[in-house]
């Protein structure tokens, strides 16, 4: 069990095919980023982000489809962004969107990695204020009863014919909540459904081991329509 920070999401979007090549580059020599899209289409960056599978997007600001002007208003504040493009004279408005940094091509890898701080630094700030506001338990109905469970105890989550049951260090904890309202109300960086069957505490992930993940020595499917987002929230692509 690892409590090692997960790695910060990277999106690449630039109509030049070389741009979006150098960027990755750059990216994959900085341990604690991951590429999980690159794209010479903006458009089809859009999914991507808005569901949340993103923490930092480096963005273009001249591409045919949509400006990255207006790509920013799309995306609103799902995301930090570090600007690049080859025009000065666009830096003033980036900052009024708050981006965290506006490269300027050419640049080299040491500008890039004084954007890649300030990013860090963002997003740290930001997730030092989800934790402040985040609970660190539920309340739950179970049988006749209303119990607190202290979510660092939750391995995973399984539904049952007609009740859902935590897996905990103590045992099972039966409840009559549905899955869907757990999807709800349990922080999403930390809880992710893997199945039908199953959300799982991404803390509490021992292994994958050939499309299954193992927590407390349980081997729990991941299931196709969960797969893709579940490997990206995780940084595997």
């Amino acid at each position: 069990m690892s409590n090692t920070q997960p790695p910060i999401r990277c999106v690449i979007v630039d109509d030049e095919p070389l741009a979006v090549t150098l960027l990755v580059q750059y990216v994959e020599k900085v341990p604690g980023l991951t590429v999980v899209f690159s794209t010479t289409h903006v458009l089809e960056a859009l999914q991507v982000i808005e569901q949340g599978n993103a923490d930092l997007l480096f963005l273009d600001i001249h591409m045919p489809e949509l400006s990255g002007m207006q790509f920013m208003k799309l995306i609103g504040n799902r995301c930090k962004v570090i600007l690049t493009t080859a025009y000065s004279e666009y830096a003033l408005e980036g900052y009024e969107h708050d981006v965290v940094d506006y490269l300027l091509k050419p640049f080299s890898f040491d500008r890039f990695m004084m954007a890649v701080i300030k990013a860090k630094e963002r997003l740290e700030q930001k997730q030092a204020t989800t934790a402040k506001e985040a609970p660190d338990h539920i309340f739950i109905r179970a049988e006749y009863r209303i119990q607190k469970i202290d979510l660092d105890s939750i391995f995973y989550i399984e539904a049952l014919r007609d009740y859902i049951a935590f897996h905990t260090p103590s045992g099972k904890v039966l409840s009559l909540e549905s899955m869907k309202k757990m999807e709800t109300v349990l922080p999403a960086g930390i809880f992710i459904r893997i199945h039908k069957s199953y959300i799982i505490n991404r803390n509490k992930i021992e292994f994958l081991d050939r499309g299954k993940v193992v927590i407390n020595g349980q081997y729990l499917p991941v299931g196709e329509t969960y797969r893709e987002k579940f490997m990206s929230q995780i940084g595997i692509i």
